[in-house]
């Protein structure tokens, strides 16, 4: 991982003030003998950063397969008792440990593919078929004030996904609204089959919305 790193980082800067409230960091800090600890930021296309990277977009994102693979299956919630607040997600490595923060959500969905056995699969975050959860139609989510699709997610790292728009605009014609405009769908036709939406999900979207509305 540091060598990946190692090119990506003159994007950045050497350390970050993120506001009044939010810790100051240096990437690569050694706050004990032989621990390094390094800050992430995941944008809602799924693509992964160095916190700090002056400019984020496709050219300066993380794109190395085997390495996204290995990030994202250690991704787990920040119980570390470092950065939390700011960077509630952790993907340790040995001793270092990867401090993540994100949009929206640090699973972001990308691409539905099809399995060796014929089931459908949603991939994330650059893995393509090393990344992946079972598709579940009857778990989407769709939040009618901004439009985003969520889909159940690695559970350690907080158990819910983002779809990412493109693929969400794709899925959006399969919604049907029984409650009227306003109301999250009620149903999802996918495969000649309508599915009763669960929108078990809901609970913890709105949670967190309603969290970061009371920081404001």
């Amino acid at each position: 991982m540091r060598v990946l790193r190692k090119g990506l980082s003159l994007l950045g800067r050497p350390g970050v003030l993120r506001g009044p409230h939010q810790p100051l960091y240096q990437q690569g800090q050694s706050p004990s003998p032989r621990t390094r600890e390094y800050f992430y930021y995941v944008d809602h296309q799924g693509q992964l950063f160095l916190d700090d990277a002056k400019v984020k977009n496709f050219i300066t994102c993380f794109k190395e397969k085997q390495f996204l693979v290995f990030f994202f299956k250690q991704l787990t919630m920040n119980r570390s008792g470092r950065y939390e607040d700011s960077f509630p997600y952790l993907s340790p490595c040995g001793r270092e440990h990867n401090y993540v923060h994100c949009d929206d959500r640090p699973v972001v969905f990308t691409h539905l593919l099809r399995g060796t056995s014929g089931e459908e699969l949603l991939s994330y975050c650059g893995g393509a078929e090393r990344l992946v959860v079972p598709f579940q139609p009857e778990k989407l989510l769709m939040l009618p004030e901004n439009g985003r699709v969520y889909h159940p997610g690695p559970e350690k790292a907080g158990g819910v996904g983002l779809v990412k728009s493109a693929l969400a605009f794709e899925l959006s014609p399969g919604f049907q609204y029984d409650r009227g405009a306003g109301q999250p769908p009620t149903h999802f036709h996918w495969q000649n089959q309508r599915h009763a939406l669960t929108n078990e999900l809901l609970p913890f979207i709105r949670g967190k919305t309603e969290e970061e509305g009371a920081q404001d």
